[in-house]
């Protein structure tokens, strides 16, 4: 990580070596260049890879040779990376004040610097005082008022103007909730209840909901603590500043019978809040393909970026479809069995697979396909799983050059999934047999 950091230095030139690019001779009148100066920053660049070297692996001698380096070069232009490299180091030593220190210098460095300061956050969050509480709000508002105030214009091309808009949302209830926390470390409750609804607002999320409800028990809103509570405990996973669902399932139990006076009634109560929770924060899904007929009418899109991929470009050949969903264990098992066949049919431009994904929560499915490194193109199904009645996952389907079902398999068996689907393929490649029924006609 060092290394990476501080990689912008240059090392120095060895004894005789000549540099790779050499400037041309000053013509006649030229003024010639500056060397006292191309010699400072020399001398400096070789003091700085000095510094490095002699500290070898020992991170405590890192940080003392680059303090060293800093005083004799206090306005070096490689501070940002040597501060980074301070604040890496010093957390690996467990110094916290330095690395908060350090951290700050980088924000005072360079107050643009989004990502130096939700560093900074985090540090003055988890090891800093009253005082750096307070910092840590005001950095916490710098970094709001410039989410507020970026415009899609400024997004990567290789993001949609509605994954930049989630995207900035997620960012900034993610804030909320820090400065919520932050303003109930400094005992401004007020402050703390407006950040952590602002934050679940933006996106209902366990730890803000959480947060609510503790705040309400100390006000002894029991009623308000036990919607909080069970508003956690239905979308926490146990990540994200959340606590554990057993741990929820305590603070719940106790509101509880502090309002009621036993545990009867939770069960339903609960019950009922999940579904209200899950509902509230599941997106509505926008309908794909609402007038298709068949699965020519269909346009897909790839999970990867989005683009869109006609299956009308497939009629007149051979179709293979693995419909999947992340949460799915036996499609987990599937994939590489499939992604083995659809290798095996690389040569043949008759033949295509398509993983298709039936998420609901489509932003769960290219993290998931990043770790499992599918290798099947994958497409979003977007409504073709409804037209052919997949209910169960996985569920593979072979269409004909007709468009119409040659094999149909939901759930696989391991030892036979490879002949099976591989010898429908082929009956399929060389059957002329139209009377299967179509795949928009088949009952459903």
């Amino acid at each position: 990580m060092l290394f990476v950091c501080l990689s912008v230095v240059s090392p120095p030139l060895s004894a005789g070596q000549q540099p790779s690019n050499p400037s041309p001779a000053p013509s006649p009148g030229a003024t010639p260049p500056q060397s006292s100066s191309q010699a400072v920053q020399r001398t400096e660049q070789q003091d700085l890879r000095k510094a490095i070297d002699d500290a070898g692996n020992d991170r405590a001698a890192l940080v003392k040779n680059l303090e060293a380096f800093l005083k004799k070069y206090p306005e070096s232009t490689q501070r940002p990376q040597i501060y980074r490299a301070l604040v890496e180091s010093s957390l690996q030593l467990r110094d916290f004040p330095r690395a908060m220190d350090y951290a700050e210098r980088m924000v005072s460095l360079n107050p643009n610097d989004v990502s130096s300061m939700v560093l900074t956050i985090e540090l003055l969050e988890r090891y800093g005082d009253t005082p750096g509480y307070r910092r840590a709000v005001f950095y916490c508002s710098r970094v709001l008022d410039y989410l507020e105030h970026t415009s899609s214009a400024e997004k990567s091309p290789r993001l949609s103007p509605e994954d930049w808009a989630a995207g900035r949302k997620r960012d900034r209830s993610s804030l909320l909730l820090v400065r919520g926390r932050l303003y109930q470390k400094l005992n401004d409750l007020e402050n703390a209840k407006r950040d952590f609804e602002a934050s679940y607002a933006l996106g209902p999320n366990a730890a803000a909901a959480e947060h609510l409800g503790e705040l309400a028990e100390l006000k002894k809103d029991f009623n308000n603590a036990i919607l909080q509570y069970a508003r956690a405990f239905t979308l926490t996973e146990g990540t994200n500043g959340a606590s554990s669902r057993v741990d929820l399932r305590k603070k719940l139990g106790n509101v509880w019978r502090l309002a009621h006076g036993s545990e009867d009634g939770l069960g339903d109560y609960l019950l009922h809040a999940f579904d209200d929770t899950t509902s509230a924060a599941t997106p509505a899904k926008v309908p794909r393909n609402p007038n298709a007929k068949g699965p020519y009418d269909f346009v897909l899109r790839k999970v990867t970026d989005g683009s869109p991929v006609a299956l009308s470009a497939a009629k007149g050949k051979i179709l293979v479809l693995n419909f999947w969903a992340t949460w799915c264990g036996p499609c987990r098992e599937l994939e590489p069995l499939f992604d083995r066949i659809a290798a095996s049919y690389s040569g043949r431009a008759d033949v295509l697979f398509y993983a298709l994904n039936c998420d609901d929560d489509e932003s769960l499915v290219l993290p998931y396909l990043q770790n499992q490194q599918s290798k099947s193109p994958t497409l979003f199904a977007d409504g073709l799983d409804r037209l052919l009645g997949v209910d169960s996952y996985p569920t593979t389907l072979i269409l004909d050059r007709a468009g119409k079902i040659a094999f149909r398999a939901n759930g696989f068996d391991p030892v036979e999934f490879d002949k099976s689907l591989t010898g429908a393929i082929e009956r399929a490649a060389q059957s002329s047999d139209m009377s299967t029924p179509s795949a928009a006609d088949r009952p459903r």
